[in-house]
Formats: C-alpha cells, structure tokens, sequence
C-alpha cells in the first residue's frame, strides 16, 4: 500500500479547515467545527466520486489506507466501491419516492399538488418499480413503465416521467445511484410527443352576463353563488377566492390584499374592487364564515372545496360550455376586443410578464387595473339589464 504524506502526529497536528492529501487517492477532510473525516477520491466507470471512510475518532490512518487501496483495487477491476458501501441500505423506489416527497412538500401551494405528485407513481409505476432498489433501475424499467401511456396518455406520461426521474435525482444526490435511469438516455426510445396546449372551455364573453343570471336563480348554497359572482367579477383564480378572508379586504379603499403565500406566483396581489365586486362581499356578511368571506355550509369555519365551483356549473347546465378557469379567458377575450392594453390584462390576472418586456415593470399598474374592472363590471351589469329587458 506504501507510505502516504500524513503521519499520525500530522493527523492530530492540524486544525485548520481543509482538504489534506496522503496519496494514492486518499484525503483527510477538516470540518469548520474542527471535525476530521477521512474521504478517498476515486473514480469509478470514469466518473470521480467522494467516497467517506469514517471519522479519524475510530478510524485509523493505517485502516484508512487499507480501506482506499481495497475500493481502488476494486474500481480498476471494473466494480463499484459505492455500490458494496452502500448494500443493506439502499431504499426500494418507493421508499425514495416517499422521501423525494416529503423533501418536495414545502415548495407545493397546496395539499392538492403534494397528493397528486404521489398519485401518478402510486397509478403507474409503483407496481412495477416500486420493490426495486434504485440502483437496481435500469433504463429498461423506466420505458416498462412509459411505453404504455406514452401516446395514450401523453400529459400523465409526462408527469410520471418527471416524478420518477426527479426521484432518482434525489437518489442521485444522496449516492444511492451514479446516474438518471429516467433522463435524457431513454428520449430515442420513446416516439416523439408533439407539444400542444389543451384549451379550456369558456363562454364567449357576451353570454357571460346570461350565465349569472342562470347562477343566481340556481338552487346551490349561497356562499356557493357568491364565490363563482365574484370569481367572474374580479378574473381571480377559484382557489384565491374560495380561501379569502375578510382580513384580506379593504372595503373602504375597495382593494383585496391577497398575500403571496396564497398567490401562484409566490408575489402579493392587489384587485381593485368595482361597485359590484363590493355588492357581493355586502351580500356575503350574512354568511357565518369562522373569518371566510365565502364558507362551506357543510364545513364549519372552513373555505369552499375545490368541487364546489364546478359542481355549481354541472348543476346548472353550464360545464358544458365553460369551466371556472374559463372566466378568466373570457375576461380577457373582452380586454382584447375591446383594445385593453396586454399588460394591463395581464396584470390583472395575475400573469407574469417574461422577458424583456417583464424585466421594464416596476409597478402592478394598480390605478390602470381599477379603471379596467370597473369596465369590465359595468359591461356585464349592462348586458345583464338588457337581457332582462328582452325577456320582458
């Protein structure tokens, strides 16, 4: 094995942070704290990995080096040091999947996402790569899994590609696998998937002013109605206005605060409040909410589910010919053809504006947003008063 450049009296000497080589691949490492490792830099199918040996606490140079020369004996002969270290304890794939997980949650808005992030593995691979220890997941088992939904499913597919694949990065990153079975490798095995942007149903905006009409003469909760009013009203996502809270409101300067832990781009969002939008928070102070502008009537002091909404428009008739997101496109089909300004539409939906264009904006353009809604709530009061003038 030879003689290396650290001698115990030297091991023992140095204090100060920092990587410290003996030879023949192998390091001693000093933590900031003052903590000593001994780490070998070998590479393994030519790829440089850090392999940790153990502490100098109970381990010694002499059994260091015995260990170095063993893994580079090993490598040169075609093996994998890292894979015999870390036998017995390399988790199956949904043991890592759970993990990758649990890692993940803190960034997901909500319990929606975090469930369907583990619902599309459960669905589609778990019983096929689910008892399989990761570093045992070949490229061939992942297209096992994808080949069958890859062109039936094409979105879904889509999604458990990329949870698997962000699974095995997690694994990755831990030393569990030295490379993504689930990347870039299997792309000439799978057939090509056209890019396409599936659109959501919505009304042309000048039947809009019919379908509230049809909302309100419904038969659905009243916390219901007026969530979905008010939705329409201020072009804002179902889920920021089934979780407002009267905290939120400003009746007085007609502004809504939503914070930016509940917004989806992670940023606070100020609506302007029309004369109409203000109706329905009057309409909604009859409602017992526990601090919810528009509470469940079956869920004391919770919000509305989000089945709630599109319930309201199966009941109706209208699911047909619109979702609850559909709104908002007619929203801004009405900005369009009545030549509001882009970025004032977006920026009352709440879009990010990229690129260049993005990069000039300063301002959320508030007072230009107030003067839009207030628009946009005078045309469906307008078309609704013509609508019950000819039935009359």
């Amino acid at each position: 094995m030879g003689q290396g450049k650290l001698t115990i009296r030297k091991v023992r000497a140095i204090k100060d942070p920092g990587l410290y080589g003996d030879g023949n691949t192998l390091y001693l490492r000093v933590a900031p704290g003052g903590s000593k490792q001994w780490v070998q830099r070998v590479v393994i199918n030519g790829r440089r990995c850090d392999i940790g040996l153990g502490g100098c606490a109970w381990v010694t140079l002499a059994e260091a080096r015995e260990m170095a020369y063993e893994n580079r004996r090993l490598a040169r002969r075609g093996g994998d040091p890292l894979a015999a270290k870390r036998q017995g304890k390399v988790p199956r794939f949904r043991q890592a999947a759970e993990l990758t997980h649990d890692s993940l949650r803190p960034r997901w808005r909500n319990e929606k996402v975090a469930a369907n992030w583990i619902q599309q593995l459960e669905r589609h691979a778990f019983r096929r790569l689910g008892k399989i220890p990761v570093d045992r997941i070949t490229q061939q088992d992942i297209l096992d899994v994808l080949k069958p939904i890859w062109t039936a499913k094409p979105e879904t597919a889509r999604r458990v590609r990329r949870n698997i694949r962000t699974t095995l990065k997690w694994c990755q990153a831990h030393g569990f696998v030295n490379f993504n079975a689930a990347g870039e490798g299997i792309d000439g095995a799978l057939p090509r998937m056209p890019a396409f942007k599936k659109h959501l149903r919505a009304l042309p905006y000048k039947e809009v002013s019919e379908a509230m009409n049809i909302i309100d003469r419904c038969g659905a909760a009243p916390s219901a109605k007026l969530a979905l009013r008010f939705v329409i009203l201020t072009a804002v996502r179902s889920g920021e206005v089934r979780g407002a809270t009267w905290s939120e409101m400003d009746v007085e300067d007609r502004v809504w605060r939503i914070p930016g832990e509940r917004m989806k781009t992670g940023a606070e969002h100020r609506v302007p409040l029309s004369e109409a939008a203000l109706d329905v928070l009057e309409r909604a102070k009859a409602l017992s909410g526990g601090g919810f502008v528009f509470p469940s009537p079956v869920r004391t002091g919770r919000p509305l589910s989000d089945a709630t909404l599109p319930n309201l428009l199966r009941t109706t008739g209208l699911a047909t010919r619109t979702t609850v997101h559909g709104f908002r496109s007619s929203f801004r089909d009405w900005c369009a053809d009545t030549g509001e300004p882009r970025e004032i539409a977006e920026a009352a939906l709440a879009h990010s504006v990229g690129g260049v264009e993005g990069a000039y904006f300063r301002s959320d353009l508030f007072e230009r947003r107030r003067r839009l809604m207030d628009a946009w709530a005078s045309y469906l009061v307008r078309s609704h008063a013509k609508v019950v003038a000819l039935r009359r």
